[in-house]
């Protein structure tokens, strides 16, 4: 009975353990539906960036031609 104990000990206990966080660990790396609407407004965020960046620049070339220069 005692060697039953020690071989769940040493071979069966360390692979439930392993396969819990393994499992665990796979959970994680998906994206949660909070994660995904967070990185939507940022996404939107970031193109409302580059729209005014780019409309900043026009107005630029069209007042200061070099601007770009300097």
């Amino acid at each position: 009975m005692e060697v039953l104990g020690i071989l769940f000990m040493v071979v069966v206990a360390p692979l439930i353990i392993i396969f819990h966080y393994t499992t665990k660990w796979k959970q994680s790396r998906t994206l949660t539906s909070e994660d995904e609407k967070i990185l939507t407004e940022l996404w939107d965020s970031a193109e409302r960036i580059e729209s005014r960046i780019q409309n900043i620049e026009r107005i630029l070339d069209a007042d200061t031609p070099d601007w770009r220069a300097r």
